[in-house]
């Protein structure tokens, strides 16, 4: 009767469960990276906008610095929208269309990313750091001369020479107003360290066009000043300070009654920026507006959508379905054949059920062993019955002959002489000799078999044998032979040994015909002995070999008795070797003779 398994310990709900964990494992772990990285990607491009922002304002706030107008900044915005990948537009205060990389007509994003003013800056200098105040590419009238920047090369060039034969490794800068500078960046000549030799103040003095520019600049800035009443020295008010690479400026402010130094240097500040930009303003573009495509850098925050939920929400739900229905086609799969097993294992022992093999798998695997296990459990039962017939065999054929003489003689048919009564006890003796066979090969069936283990020399050990046979096979007409390989030593029960090697010598003798010879021969073979009984009979069919240790198995179809023997002989020899750890082995050729072989565990000779 089939037993019900309970629903939660079936395969298949639990290879259900199991996948459907792993699939909610899978897609939660997948979706909380999906996240992670997306929010990560976003932040980096966020990032990269930014920056790209950034070289945008640069390079339109340079083009502004070095041009009156923007004539001719379409190229520019193409190069930078066809780099960036972004929709870039320029346009007035108003919104008049100065450039734009997008087609004529598109509308432009709600808001200006930025105002391009080189006058009025604070998000760009020549390092990238943020700063307020003019762009340092405007230079306007403080562009010298080629004349004047070649005569300062010269100079510039013998600084250098200078600083080098001094030891210090200095550079020439080209700044934007066209005067070279020379520095070694961070190192003491750019903090102001100069050698004495080198300190001629030739590089350092004004030209011709920067005095021009500067008491235009003075002038522009002493109105102011009279206007805010402060009255400037009467030293120049204004100089450069050609030791940066961008125009700097100084100023000396004269005495005014009523008013401190700090207000009147904040006033006088006040007034050089104004003049300043009111000098450079007609050498600058005007001031326009920038409009860069998606160029929104509010802070990144990855949150979903109630439709973007929904679809993760769907696309899990899926992942379960498909992973459910697939886990369900390979459970199914995987519980045919099992089931096929079961009722198998379930059906009579003689049906001898087999199940069929489909698959490469474990399952066809283990489906291919039980159909072994069924076809061996088949062989087995088929020797049972042989057993039990050729054991009812043998004991029928001298019981038969001890009561069929029992009862003539009881008859008075023949007298109880003394040859009847030898027939009688030679039959017994068969008897008897059958019975102790199967108590030996029951006993070792059931591990019993007592072993007395002692120290046996091997060579005297083939004597004995040899000794004990040597009457039958001078009546058999063999030659009975012993040779031992040196004196190989075995730990092991001697009778036991001697019954083992005396059933091989006895079905050796019975299948050698007169004038053969069996040899009993010993040798050592690495950590083993092993003992080997030749005959020179009429050997054994290849087919015959692999049943000739099998329980009541003869070459000899018949049964005949005129071959002797209960078919016992080498099955209980097999056993006896085994209860001493070593094994059994035939070979034989037809018509060559047999080589009986038995391997056993070499001992060390006794001190």
């Amino acid at each position: 009767m089939t037993r019900r398994i309970p629903l939660r310990k079936r395969l298949l709900v639990r290879l259900l469960i199991t996948s459907v964990l792993i699939a909610v494992c899978s897609v939660a772990a997948t979706a909380w990276l999906a996240v992670e990285t997306t929010t990560r990607a976003l932040r980096e491009e966020q990032g990269q906008v930014l920056a790209e922002d950034m070289d945008v304002l640069a390079r339109l706030s340079g083009y502004a610095a070095t041009h009156p107008d923007w004539r001719g900044i379409e190229k520019t915005v193409r190069e930078l929208s066809a780099r960036t990948g972004r929709r870039i537009a320029l346009t007035t205060t108003d919104r008049t269309p100065i450039a734009d990389s997008a087609p004529a007509g598109t509308s432009l994003p709600p808001r200006a990313a930025a105002t391009v003013d080189p006058l009025h800056i604070d998000t760009y200098t020549e390092r990238g750091a943020q700063r307020a105040g003019v762009d340092p590419r405007v230079v306007g009238p403080y562009r010298v001369t080629e004349a004047e920047r070649a005569k300062l090369e010269k100079l510039a060039d013998a600084r250098q020479r200078c600083f080098a034969r001094n030891g210090y490794e200095a550079v020439v800068v080209q700044t934007p107003s066209g005067r070279p500078v020379v520095t070694d960046h961070d190192g003491p000549v750019a903090s102001g360290v100069v050698p004495d030799e080198c300190a001629d103040g030739l590089l350092n003095t004004t030209t011709p066009t920067e005095n021009k520019a500067l008491s235009d600049l003075s002038e522009r800035a002493e109105k102011c000043l009279d206007r805010r009443g402060l009255n400037p020295g009467s030293q120049p008010f204004v100089t450069v300070d050609v030791t940066e690479k961008r125009l700097g400026t100084r100023y000396l402010l004269g005495k005014t009654k009523g008013t401190d130094d700090l207000t009147a240097a904040r006033e006088a500040d006040r007034c050089v920026d104004e003049a300043r930009r009111a000098q450079l303003d007609p050498y600058v573009a005007p001031v326009a507006e920038l409009f860069l495509g998606g160029g929104d850098t509010t802070a990144v925050r990855f949150d979903m959508s109630p439709a973007n939920k929904a679809k993760v929400v769907g696309a899990a739900g899926l992942v379960l379905a498909v992973t459910v229905a697939v886990t369900a086609v390979v459970a199914t799969r995987l519980v045919r054949p099992l089931r096929a097993l079961t009722e198998a294992a379930q059906q009579p022992p003689e049906l001898h059920a087999r199940v069929p093999v489909t698959t490469r798998d474990e399952t066809g695997i283990l489906a291919a062993a039980f159909n072994e296990l069924a076809e061996r459990r088949e062989r087995l039962e088929a020797q049972r019955k042989a057993m039990v017939s050729d054991v009812a065999h043998e004991l029928r054929t001298p019981l038969t002959n001890i009561r069929g003489w029992l009862e003539v003689t009881r008859d008075g048919v023949v007298d109880p002489d003394p040859a009847l009564l030898a027939s009688l006890h030679e039959e017994a003796l068969v008897l008897q000799r059958v019975i102790d066979d199967l108590q030996d090969l029951a006993a070792a069936d059931a591990g019993t078999l007592r072993l007395h283990r002692e120290p046996v020399r091997v060579d005297e050990l083939l004597d004995q044998v040899a000794a004990a046979h040597r009457v039958a096979a001078d009546t058999a007409g063999v030659a009975l032979r012993t040779t031992a390989d040196g004196t190989p030593w075995l730990d092991a029960d001697p009778v036991r040994m001697r019954q083992a090697l005396g059933n091989l010598v006895s079905n050796a003798l019975r299948h050698t015909p007169a004038g053969g010879t069996v040899t009993l021969a010993a040798r050592r073979d690495g950590d083993d002995v092993v003992l080997d009984v030749t005959d020179t009979g009429t050997g054994i069919a290849a087919e015959d070999l692999p049943y000739v240790f099998d329980r009541f198995w003869r070459a000899e179809k018949s049964r005949s008795r005129r071959t002797g023997g209960s078919g016992l002989g080498l099955p209980i020899a097999r056993h006896l070797v085994a209860a001493h750890g070593g094994t059994a082995g035939a070979a034989s050729e037809p018509g060559a003779g047999s080589v009986f072989s038995l391997r056993l565990p070499a001992a060390a000779p006794p001190v």
